[in-house]
C-alpha cells in the first residue's frame, strides 16, 4: 500500500456518522442500519464526495467484526465484463451470511463502467440473490447505468461538498499530521480539489513530503494548476491588446504546471466568471470557450487552439 492510500484509509470515517458533507443521505442510510435491512443502492455524484465511504461505513455498522466476510468491494472500471458478473459476483452473491444479518453487501465501485451485457446480467442476478445478498451500485454518472437496474435501486445523489466542509477536513489533517498551512494555502487547496476530499488528501499528503510548513506556492505546484491570479493577468492581458505578451505567458504556464489544452480551457472558464466585466461580454467568451473546448476534443493542436481563443479575448467587444 503507497503512503497515499495509507493517509486515505487513516482518515475514511468508520461509521456513518463521521462522513463529512452528506448529512441527508447519511440520516436515510442510519435508518437503514438500525433496522438491519437495506434495499439495493444507487450512489451518483462527482467523485471524492463519499460514495464509497458511505458503503463501507454502511457495512461496519451492520456487519461489526464480520464486515470483511459480508462484504465484497470490485472495481467494475478494472472487471467490467460478463464473466465477471458471472463468477465472482454469483460466487460470493450466492453463499449465505456469516452473522445475525440475514444478507451480505456487493459494492460495485464505478458500476458505470460496467458492459451492457454485464449489466443485463447483473440486473438478473439481483432478482435471483435479493434474499441473501444487497448491491450497492457506485458510479459517477447513473445515466450510463440501465434503467431495469435503475428502478430496482433507491438512488441516492451526492453532491460536491461545500467549502466549510472541506476546511473542517483539512483542518483535522493539519492537526493530526501537525502541518503548518496559512489561509492562503488552505483556499489554494479547497479551490484546486473542487470538493474531493480523495484530492484534499493526496495534495496534503505530497506537499508533508516535502515540508511540514506548506505553502500555497507548493499547493498549485502539487495540484499541477495555475494560480487564478496568473489566468486572470493572463485574459486581462488579451483584452487589452497585447496578445503577444499573453500568448508568452500562457505558454509559459502550460509548461511550467504540465498543463493540457484542455485544463487550461477549465481554468479559462472559470476565471471568466469570476472577473469584472460585461454579462454580455460573458455570454459571447463562454460561447467562444465551448467551442474551442469542442475543437480540441476533436484532435485539433492545443496550443494554436489556446492562441486562437486568446485572440477572441482581444476582439471581443
Amino acid at each position: 500500500m503507497s503512503e497515499i492510500e495509507i493517509w486515505t484509509e487513516k482518515y475514511r470515517p468508520s461509521n456513518l456518522k463521521e462522513v463529512v458533507g452528506q448529512k441527508e443521505i447519511v440520516d436515510k442510510l442510519s435508518a437503514f442500519v438500525r433496522k438491519k435491512n437495506i434495499p439495493h443502492l444507487l450512489f451518483a455524484g462527482p467523485a471524492g464526495v463519499g460514495k464509497t465511504t458511505c458503503a463501507m461505513a454502511m457495512a461496519r455498522e451492520l456487519f461489526g467484526e464480520n464486515w470483511h466476510a459480508n462484504f465484497l468491494e470490485m472495481n467494475a472500471s478494472d472487471e467490467r465484463g460478463i464473466d465477471t458478473i458471472r463468477t465472482k459476483v454469483k460466487d460470493f452473491a450466492r453463499t449465505k451470511p456469516i452473522g445475525d444479518v440475514p444478507f451480505k453487501i456487493i459494492l460495485l465501485d464505478e458500476a458505470d463502467a460496467l458492459t451492457s451485457e454485464a449489466q443485463h446480467a447483473l440486473r438478473r442476478m439481483m432478482e435471483n440473490y435479493t434474499s441473501t445478498c444487497r448491491f450497492i451500485l457506485d458510479c459517477n454518472y447513473s445515466s450510463k447505468i440501465i434503467l431495469p437496474i435503475q428502478s430496482r435501486c433507491v438512488i441516492f445523489r451526492f453532491r460536491p461538498l461545500e467549502e466549510d466542509e472541506v476546511r473542517k477536513y483539512i483542518e483535522k489533517i493539519v492537526k493530526n499530521e501537525n502541518l503548518k498551512l496559512d489561509d492562503g494555502s488552505v483556499k489554494a487547496i479547497i479551490d484546486s480539489s473542487e470538493g474531493d476530499l480523495r484530492k484534499v488528501t493526496n495534495i496534503l499528503q505530497s506537499c508533508a513530503a516535502m515540508d511540514k510548513q506548506i505553502t500555497e506556492e507548493m499547493v498549485y505546484s502539487v495540484a499541477g494548476i495555475a494560480k487564478p491570479k496568473e489566468i486572470k493577468g493572463i485574459l486581462e492581458a488579451a483584452m487589452k491588446g497585447e496578445l503577444k505578451s499573453a500568448k508568452d505567458k500562457m505558454l509559459d504556464v502550460m509548461l511550467r504546471y504540465g498543463l493540457s489544452g484542455l485544463d487550461v480551457i477549465k481554468l479559462i472558464n472559470k476565471t471568466v466568471w469570476e472577473m469584472d466585466m460585461d454579462d454580455k461580454k460573458k455570454v459571447k467568451l463562454i460561447d467562444k470557450i465551448g467551442e474551442y473546448e469542442f475543437r480540441i476534443v476533436e484532435g485539433a493542436d492545443e496550443y494554436l487552439q489556446i492562441e486562437a481563443l486568446l485572440a477572441q479575448f482581444a476582439a471581443v467587444d
